[in-house]
Protein backbone atom coordinates (compact mmCIF):
# COMPACT_ATOMS: atom_id res chain seq x y z
CA UNK A 1 0.00 0.00 0.00
CA UNK A 2 2.89 2.40 0.25
CA UNK A 3 3.70 2.33 -3.37
CA UNK A 4 0.02 2.69 -3.86
CA UNK A 5 -0.11 5.89 -1.92
CA UNK A 6 2.83 7.48 -3.25
CA UNK A 7 1.77 6.72 -6.63
CA UNK A 8 -1.52 8.04 -5.87
CA UNK A 9 0.35 11.09 -4.55
CA UNK A 10 2.35 11.71 -7.27
CA UNK A 11 -0.46 11.59 -10.36
CA UNK A 12 -2.43 14.21 -8.01
CA UNK A 13 0.22 16.28 -7.93
CA UNK A 14 0.80 16.17 -11.60
CA UNK A 15 -3.20 16.66 -12.08
CA UNK A 16 -2.39 20.23 -10.54
CA UNK A 17 0.31 21.07 -13.46
CA UNK A 18 -2.41 20.57 -16.01
CA UNK A 19 -4.70 23.15 -17.14
CA UNK A 20 -6.77 21.28 -19.20
CA UNK A 21 -7.37 18.37 -16.65
CA UNK A 22 -8.09 20.43 -14.11
CA UNK A 23 -10.78 21.99 -16.63
CA UNK A 24 -12.43 18.77 -17.46
CA UNK A 25 -12.47 17.62 -13.73
CA UNK A 26 -13.23 20.90 -12.04
CA UNK A 27 -14.22 23.51 -13.66
CA UNK A 28 -16.31 21.64 -16.63
CA UNK A 29 -18.69 20.73 -13.57
CA UNK A 30 -18.89 23.80 -12.18
CA UNK A 31 -20.19 25.72 -15.23
CA UNK A 32 -22.79 23.32 -15.66
CA UNK A 33 -24.10 24.20 -11.96
CA UNK A 34 -23.70 27.28 -12.10
CA UNK A 35 -25.53 27.72 -15.99
CA UNK A 36 -28.68 25.27 -14.62
CA UNK A 37 -28.27 27.12 -11.11
CA UNK A 38 -29.33 30.50 -13.25
CA UNK A 39 -31.89 28.74 -14.78
CA UNK A 40 -33.65 26.46 -12.23
CA UNK A 41 -36.93 28.66 -11.90
CA UNK A 42 -39.89 26.77 -13.72
CA UNK A 43 -41.07 29.52 -15.91
CA UNK A 44 -43.71 26.62 -17.60
CA UNK A 45 -47.44 27.97 -17.84
CA UNK A 46 -48.85 24.06 -17.90
CA UNK A 47 -48.72 22.80 -14.55
CA UNK A 48 -48.23 18.71 -13.12
CA UNK A 49 -51.67 17.98 -10.82
CA UNK A 50 -52.79 15.11 -8.98
CA UNK A 51 -56.48 15.50 -8.49
CA UNK A 52 -58.41 13.52 -5.52
CA UNK A 53 -62.15 13.75 -6.57
CA UNK A 54 -64.39 12.78 -4.10
CA UNK A 55 -67.45 14.17 -5.62
CA UNK A 56 -67.48 11.79 -8.67
CA UNK A 57 -69.87 14.20 -10.93
CA UNK A 58 -70.26 14.98 -13.88
CA UNK A 59 -69.66 18.59 -13.16
CA UNK A 60 -66.50 18.11 -11.53
CA UNK A 61 -65.00 15.86 -14.64
CA UNK A 62 -66.02 18.50 -17.37
CA UNK A 63 -64.20 21.04 -14.83
CA UNK A 64 -61.32 19.48 -15.05
CA UNK A 65 -61.65 18.23 -19.04
CA UNK A 66 -62.13 22.37 -19.72
CA UNK A 67 -58.50 22.90 -17.97
CA UNK A 68 -56.75 19.92 -19.42
CA UNK A 69 -58.47 21.41 -22.90
CA UNK A 70 -56.51 24.73 -22.07
CA UNK A 71 -53.44 23.39 -21.73
CA UNK A 72 -53.68 24.61 -18.06
CA UNK A 73 -53.23 21.40 -16.18
CA UNK A 74 -51.85 17.76 -16.67
CA UNK A 75 -53.51 15.45 -14.80
CA UNK A 76 -51.23 12.70 -13.11
CA UNK A 77 -52.78 9.77 -11.92
CA UNK A 78 -52.31 8.95 -7.89
CA UNK A 79 -53.41 6.05 -5.61
CA UNK A 80 -54.77 8.19 -2.68
CA UNK A 81 -53.77 11.84 -1.72
CA UNK A 82 -50.85 10.39 0.71
CA UNK A 83 -49.32 9.16 -2.75
CA UNK A 84 -50.43 12.66 -4.08
CA UNK A 85 -48.16 14.31 -1.33
CA UNK A 86 -45.29 11.99 -1.48
CA UNK A 87 -44.93 12.73 -5.37
CA UNK A 88 -45.59 16.41 -4.92
CA UNK A 89 -42.54 16.78 -1.69
CA UNK A 90 -40.25 14.80 -4.82
CA UNK A 91 -41.33 17.70 -7.23
CA UNK A 92 -43.13 15.19 -9.42
CA UNK A 93 -46.40 17.22 -9.64
CA UNK A 94 -46.91 21.00 -8.95
CA UNK A 95 -50.13 20.71 -6.86
CA UNK A 96 -53.11 18.56 -5.86
CA UNK A 97 -56.90 19.41 -5.93
CA UNK A 98 -59.34 17.74 -3.66
CA UNK A 99 -63.33 18.06 -4.80
CA UNK A 100 -65.05 16.92 -1.43
CA UNK A 101 -68.39 15.29 -1.54
CA UNK A 102 -71.12 16.84 -2.84
CA UNK A 103 -68.75 19.42 -5.00
CA UNK A 104 -70.52 21.12 -7.89
CA UNK A 105 -74.18 19.70 -6.50
CA UNK A 106 -77.03 22.12 -7.11
CA UNK A 107 -78.11 24.21 -4.11
CA UNK A 108 -79.78 27.43 -2.51
CA UNK A 109 -77.60 30.04 -2.57
CA UNK A 110 -78.89 33.21 -1.37
CA UNK A 111 -81.74 32.72 -3.05
CA UNK A 112 -80.27 31.18 -6.00
CA UNK A 113 -80.10 27.99 -6.94
CA UNK A 114 -76.47 26.66 -8.31
CA UNK A 115 -73.73 24.93 -8.68
CA UNK A 116 -72.08 24.70 -5.00
CA UNK A 117 -68.86 23.96 -2.55
CA UNK A 118 -65.42 24.35 -1.61
CA UNK A 119 -61.94 22.78 -3.37
CA UNK A 120 -58.94 22.61 -1.88
CA UNK A 121 -55.73 23.19 -3.74
CA UNK A 122 -52.68 22.21 -1.85
CA UNK A 123 -49.29 23.63 -2.20
CA UNK A 124 -45.88 23.00 -0.56
CA UNK A 125 -43.88 25.39 1.51
CA UNK A 126 -40.88 25.29 -0.46
CA UNK A 127 -42.37 25.94 -3.87
CA UNK A 128 -45.97 27.74 -2.93
CA UNK A 129 -46.02 29.55 -6.48
CA UNK A 130 -47.16 26.50 -8.32
CA UNK A 131 -50.18 25.69 -6.11
CA UNK A 132 -50.79 29.40 -5.64
CA UNK A 133 -50.66 29.55 -9.70
CA UNK A 134 -53.17 26.45 -9.85
CA UNK A 135 -55.30 28.36 -7.12
CA UNK A 136 -55.52 31.44 -9.56
CA UNK A 137 -56.23 28.91 -12.50
CA UNK A 138 -59.28 27.26 -10.65
CA UNK A 139 -60.42 29.77 -9.11
CA UNK A 140 -60.89 31.88 -12.32
CA UNK A 141 -62.83 28.73 -14.11
CA UNK A 142 -65.01 29.00 -11.13
CA UNK A 143 -65.79 32.45 -11.32
CA UNK A 144 -67.04 32.15 -14.85
CA UNK A 145 -69.33 29.26 -13.78
CA UNK A 146 -70.59 31.56 -11.45
CA UNK A 147 -71.26 34.47 -13.39
CA UNK A 148 -72.77 32.07 -15.39
CA UNK A 149 -75.24 30.31 -13.32
CA UNK A 150 -75.64 33.13 -10.26
CA UNK A 151 -74.51 36.74 -11.62
CA UNK A 152 -73.27 37.82 -8.33
CA UNK A 153 -72.83 35.74 -5.69
CA UNK A 154 -69.76 32.64 -5.10
CA UNK A 155 -71.32 29.61 -4.50
CA UNK A 156 -68.36 27.79 -5.88
CA UNK A 157 -64.80 28.76 -4.09
CA UNK A 158 -61.15 27.58 -3.94
CA UNK A 159 -59.58 27.09 -0.49
CA UNK A 160 -55.45 26.89 -0.26
CA UNK A 161 -53.60 24.72 1.83
CA UNK A 162 -50.02 23.79 2.69
CA UNK A 163 -48.69 20.27 2.63
CA UNK A 164 -46.74 19.33 5.72
CA UNK A 165 -43.83 18.00 3.52
CA UNK A 166 -41.01 20.32 2.84
CA UNK A 167 -41.07 20.08 -0.69
CA UNK A 168 -38.45 20.05 -3.78
CA UNK A 169 -37.23 22.77 -5.21
CA UNK A 170 -35.97 22.44 -8.68
CA UNK A 171 -32.41 23.44 -7.89
CA UNK A 172 -32.14 20.97 -5.53
CA UNK A 173 -33.77 18.45 -8.28
CA UNK A 174 -30.85 20.08 -10.42
CA UNK A 175 -28.24 19.90 -7.97
CA UNK A 176 -28.78 16.21 -7.24
CA UNK A 177 -28.09 15.60 -10.34
CA UNK A 178 -25.27 17.68 -11.58
CA UNK A 179 -23.04 15.68 -8.67
CA UNK A 180 -24.14 12.39 -10.43
CA UNK A 181 -23.34 14.04 -13.48
CA UNK A 182 -19.71 15.22 -12.14
CA UNK A 183 -19.32 11.65 -10.52
CA UNK A 184 -19.65 10.22 -14.51
CA UNK A 185 -17.44 12.68 -16.40
CA UNK A 186 -14.44 12.17 -13.36
CA UNK A 187 -14.95 8.26 -14.56
CA UNK A 188 -15.32 8.12 -18.27
CA UNK A 189 -14.61 11.72 -19.81
CA UNK A 190 -11.47 11.96 -17.35
CA UNK A 191 -9.57 8.76 -16.56
CA UNK A 192 -10.67 6.79 -19.31
CA UNK A 193 -8.54 9.16 -21.58
CA UNK A 194 -5.47 9.42 -19.14
CA UNK A 195 -4.32 5.82 -19.21
CA UNK A 196 -4.21 5.57 -23.01
CA UNK A 197 -2.88 8.71 -22.93
CA UNK A 198 0.31 7.17 -20.70
CA UNK A 199 0.67 4.05 -22.83
CA UNK A 200 1.36 6.31 -26.13
CA UNK A 201 3.86 8.15 -23.97
CA UNK A 202 5.65 5.45 -22.82
CA UNK A 203 5.11 5.74 -19.27
CA UNK A 204 3.35 2.66 -18.43
CA UNK A 205 6.13 0.89 -20.53
CA UNK A 206 8.72 2.17 -18.13
CA UNK A 207 6.63 1.45 -15.01
CA UNK A 208 5.94 -2.29 -16.16
CA UNK A 209 10.10 -2.67 -16.00
CA UNK A 210 9.80 -1.98 -12.12
CA UNK A 211 8.19 -4.65 -9.39
CA UNK A 212 4.85 -2.34 -9.95
CA UNK A 213 2.55 -4.64 -10.81
CA UNK A 214 -0.62 -3.57 -12.73
CA UNK A 215 -3.09 -4.11 -10.15
CA UNK A 216 -1.31 -1.91 -7.67
CA UNK A 217 -1.22 0.61 -10.82
CA UNK A 218 -4.78 0.38 -11.27
CA UNK A 219 -5.09 0.85 -7.38
CA UNK A 220 -3.29 3.81 -7.21
CA UNK A 221 -5.15 5.54 -9.66
CA UNK A 222 -8.43 4.54 -8.25
CA UNK A 223 -7.49 6.19 -5.11
CA UNK A 224 -6.10 9.37 -7.08
CA UNK A 225 -9.13 10.12 -8.76
CA UNK A 226 -11.37 9.38 -5.20
CA UNK A 227 -9.08 12.03 -3.92
CA UNK A 228 -9.90 14.17 -7.02
CA UNK A 229 -13.27 13.32 -7.17
CA UNK A 230 -14.02 14.48 -3.79
CA UNK A 231 -12.36 17.71 -4.19
CA UNK A 232 -14.44 18.45 -7.06
CA UNK A 233 -17.87 17.61 -5.40
CA UNK A 234 -16.78 19.94 -2.20
CA UNK A 235 -16.20 22.86 -4.21
CA UNK A 236 -19.45 22.58 -5.81
CA UNK A 237 -21.20 21.82 -2.49
CA UNK A 238 -19.67 24.84 -1.41
CA UNK A 239 -21.09 26.82 -4.48
CA UNK A 240 -24.81 25.15 -3.86
CA UNK A 241 -24.38 26.47 -0.37
CA UNK A 242 -23.01 29.62 -1.01
CA UNK A 243 -24.81 31.03 -4.17
CA UNK A 244 -27.73 28.98 -4.61
CA UNK A 245 -29.02 28.12 -0.91
CA UNK A 246 -29.40 24.55 -1.55
CA UNK A 247 -30.51 23.01 1.95
CA UNK A 248 -28.81 19.47 2.62
CA UNK A 249 -31.81 17.76 4.36
CA UNK A 250 -29.62 14.56 4.90
CA UNK A 251 -26.71 13.98 7.23
CA UNK A 252 -23.25 14.23 6.07
CA UNK A 253 -21.95 11.17 7.01
CA UNK A 254 -24.50 9.13 4.72
CA UNK A 255 -23.62 11.50 2.53
CA UNK A 256 -20.05 10.86 2.16
CA UNK A 257 -20.58 6.91 2.12
CA UNK A 258 -22.80 6.55 -0.45
CA UNK A 259 -20.74 9.55 -3.02
CA UNK A 260 -17.12 7.53 -2.05
CA UNK A 261 -19.06 4.21 -2.81
CA UNK A 262 -20.68 6.33 -6.22
CA UNK A 263 -16.85 7.34 -6.78
CA UNK A 264 -14.99 4.19 -6.55
CA UNK A 265 -17.58 2.81 -9.08
CA UNK A 266 -17.48 5.28 -11.85
CA UNK A 267 -14.13 5.80 -11.58
CA UNK A 268 -13.76 1.18 -11.94
CA UNK A 269 -15.75 2.17 -15.49
CA UNK A 270 -12.87 4.41 -16.48
CA UNK A 271 -10.14 2.17 -15.36
CA UNK A 272 -12.10 -1.09 -17.40
CA UNK A 273 -12.22 1.41 -20.47
CA UNK A 274 -8.55 2.94 -20.25
CA UNK A 275 -6.84 0.06 -18.74
CA UNK A 276 -8.31 -1.82 -22.19
CA UNK A 277 -7.88 0.75 -24.38
CA UNK A 278 -4.87 1.13 -26.72
CA UNK A 279 -4.77 4.53 -27.32
CA UNK A 280 -7.45 7.39 -27.02
CA UNK A 281 -9.40 6.29 -30.97
CA UNK A 282 -10.90 3.40 -28.72
CA UNK A 283 -11.22 4.84 -25.43
CA UNK A 284 -13.22 7.97 -26.65
CA UNK A 285 -16.16 6.06 -28.76
CA UNK A 286 -16.21 3.33 -25.69
CA UNK A 287 -16.59 6.19 -23.08
CA UNK A 288 -19.25 7.95 -25.36
CA UNK A 289 -21.32 4.77 -25.89
CA UNK A 290 -21.71 4.23 -22.57
CA UNK A 291 -21.68 7.68 -20.27
CA UNK A 292 -24.54 9.31 -23.04
CA UNK A 293 -27.07 6.75 -22.61
CA UNK A 294 -26.43 7.08 -18.66
CA UNK A 295 -26.53 11.20 -18.62
CA UNK A 296 -29.71 11.20 -20.35
CA UNK A 297 -31.85 8.33 -19.08
CA UNK A 298 -30.60 8.23 -15.48
CA UNK A 299 -32.40 10.69 -13.96
CA UNK A 300 -29.42 13.48 -14.35
CA UNK A 301 -30.84 16.25 -16.16
CA UNK A 302 -34.57 15.03 -16.75
CA UNK A 303 -36.64 13.55 -14.17
CA UNK A 304 -37.19 9.84 -15.02
CA UNK A 305 -40.81 9.74 -13.90
CA UNK A 306 -41.93 11.66 -17.06
CA UNK A 307 -40.63 8.52 -19.33
CA UNK A 308 -42.87 5.90 -20.09
CA UNK A 309 -42.80 3.03 -17.94
CA UNK A 310 -41.10 0.69 -19.55
CA UNK A 311 -38.27 2.79 -20.08
CA UNK A 312 -38.41 3.58 -16.44
CA UNK A 313 -38.09 0.37 -16.00
CA UNK A 314 -35.05 -0.42 -18.52
CA UNK A 315 -33.02 2.69 -17.14
CA UNK A 316 -33.24 1.73 -13.55
CA UNK A 317 -30.68 -0.83 -13.77
CA UNK A 318 -28.32 1.74 -15.73
CA UNK A 319 -25.30 2.12 -13.12
CA UNK A 320 -25.73 5.83 -12.87
CA UNK A 321 -29.44 5.72 -12.25
CA UNK A 322 -29.08 4.29 -8.51
CA UNK A 323 -26.07 7.10 -8.38
CA UNK A 324 -28.83 10.13 -8.72
CA UNK A 325 -32.04 8.38 -7.03
CA UNK A 326 -29.24 7.42 -3.97
CA UNK A 327 -27.86 11.26 -3.85
CA UNK A 328 -31.36 12.69 -4.48
CA UNK A 329 -32.88 10.78 -1.28
CA UNK A 330 -30.08 11.87 0.66
CA UNK A 331 -29.55 15.49 -0.14
CA UNK A 332 -33.69 16.28 -0.60
CA UNK A 333 -35.24 13.34 1.81
CA UNK A 334 -33.25 12.89 4.68
CA UNK A 335 -32.49 9.69 3.58
CA UNK A 336 -30.04 7.24 5.84
CA UNK A 337 -27.82 4.14 4.68
CA UNK A 338 -30.87 1.90 5.37
CA UNK A 339 -32.81 3.63 2.97
CA UNK A 340 -30.45 4.02 0.36
CA UNK A 341 -29.74 0.18 0.63
CA UNK A 342 -31.23 -0.71 -2.57
CA UNK A 343 -28.81 2.34 -4.69
CA UNK A 344 -25.80 1.48 -2.14
CA UNK A 345 -26.39 -2.73 -3.12
CA UNK A 346 -26.08 -1.73 -6.68
CA UNK A 347 -23.71 0.66 -6.93
CA UNK A 348 -21.33 -1.81 -5.16
CA UNK A 349 -22.38 -4.69 -7.41
CA UNK A 350 -21.81 -2.60 -10.44
CA UNK A 351 -17.98 -1.46 -8.90
CA UNK A 352 -17.30 -5.04 -8.16
CA UNK A 353 -17.72 -6.28 -11.77
CA UNK A 354 -15.77 -3.41 -12.86
CA UNK A 355 -12.66 -3.82 -10.79
CA UNK A 356 -12.66 -7.53 -11.66
CA UNK A 357 -13.00 -6.66 -15.10
CA UNK A 358 -10.25 -3.90 -14.99
CA UNK A 359 -7.54 -5.94 -13.52
CA UNK A 360 -8.46 -9.02 -15.54
CA UNK A 361 -8.60 -7.00 -19.29
CA UNK A 362 -5.62 -4.41 -18.28
CA UNK A 363 -2.98 -4.03 -21.38
CA UNK A 364 0.09 -2.54 -20.64
CA UNK A 365 0.70 -1.16 -23.91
Amino acid sequence: MTAVVTYARTQIRAFFRDPVAMFFVILLPLIFLVVFGSIFGNTSTNFRVAVIDHSGTDFTAGLLAAAEDDDLLTVVDVSSLADAKEQMSRGQIDSIIELPPGFGDIADVDGVMAPAGQMTVYYTEANPQSGQAVAAVMRAMLDGVNRETTGFVDPLTVEQKPTTEAGLTQFDYTFAGMLAFTILSLGLFGLANTLPAQKKSGALRRIRATPFQAVKLLTGTALEYVVLGAIALVVMIIVGLTFFSFDMRGDWFTFTVFVTASLAMMIGFGLLIGGWAKNENQAAPLSNIIAFPMMFLSGVFFPRFLMPGWLQGATAWLPLTPVADGIRFITTEGATLVTVAPQLGMVVGWGAAMYLLAFRLFRWE
